[in-house]
């Protein structure tokens, strides 16, 4: 900013110096002694008349300087929700995200296909699972309502069916053929919730 203020100054003064100068530009017989006066004159008018006008233009155009380079303040996260509901739902989505990573493990194969195809399933339920807890909330629920009831009893699946997978990526382990284990995913196909179904 003090940049853009001493260029405005210089700028103000050079500039009302020059008029000032060809205003004056009346031939005078001594010269030596009017050039002294006349430069002494014009210099404190100039600076009056020009350089402080252009100081005060220049303090206003490094303000927008500095205003426009100044990041914009991002908006606050919406607040977090923070009740029972959102903790059943969280621990539901923690299910999911460990049955995702348990897949991770399991080498490239026909049973790493199949068991992926049943984790994006469970993890399509997340939808409902928040549903239920929305629903829940709505009707401010308490823990002998059917819908508290019903979202614990989803979560219990939930991590039951986290562990069932868990169980089959370890037979994977001892067994790697698809024909080893084809029972093991069956069941676990099986034993998928689906919320949306009941």
């Amino acid at each position: 900013m003090g940049r853009s203020v001493l260029a405005g100054l210089l700028i103000g003064t050079l500039a009302m110096a020059a008029l000032i100068v060809v205003m004056m530009s009346v031939p005078t017989s001594d010269w030596s002694e009017s050039f002294a006066i006349d430069f002494l004159a014009v210099s404190f008018v100039s600076v009056l008349t020009g350089g402080l006008p252009g100081s005060l233009v220049g303090l206003v155009v490094g303000a927008l300087r500095i205003h426009i380079r100044r990041p914009a303040v991002p908006p606050p996260p919406p607040p977090v929700v923070t009740d029972r509901w959102a903790a059943l739902v969280a621990r539901a989505e923690l299910s999911v995200r460990r049955v995702h990573a348990v897949v991770e493990t399991v080498p490239p194969s026909p049973v790493r296909e199949w068991m992926e195809r049943i984790a994006g399933q469970f993890a399509g339920e997340s939808g409902n699972v928040r549903r239920i807890a929305e629903l829940g909330r709505a009707l401010d629920a308490d823990h002998h309502h059917p819908v508290s009831l019903r979202l614990h009893s989803v979560v219990r699946d939930f991590t039951a069916f986290e562990d069932e997978v868990g169980r089959v990526a370890l037979e994977m382990v001892d067994q790697p053929s698809l024909d080893a284990v084809r029972v093991h995913l069956e069941v676990l196909e099986r034993q998928l919730p689906h919320l949306g179904e009941h």
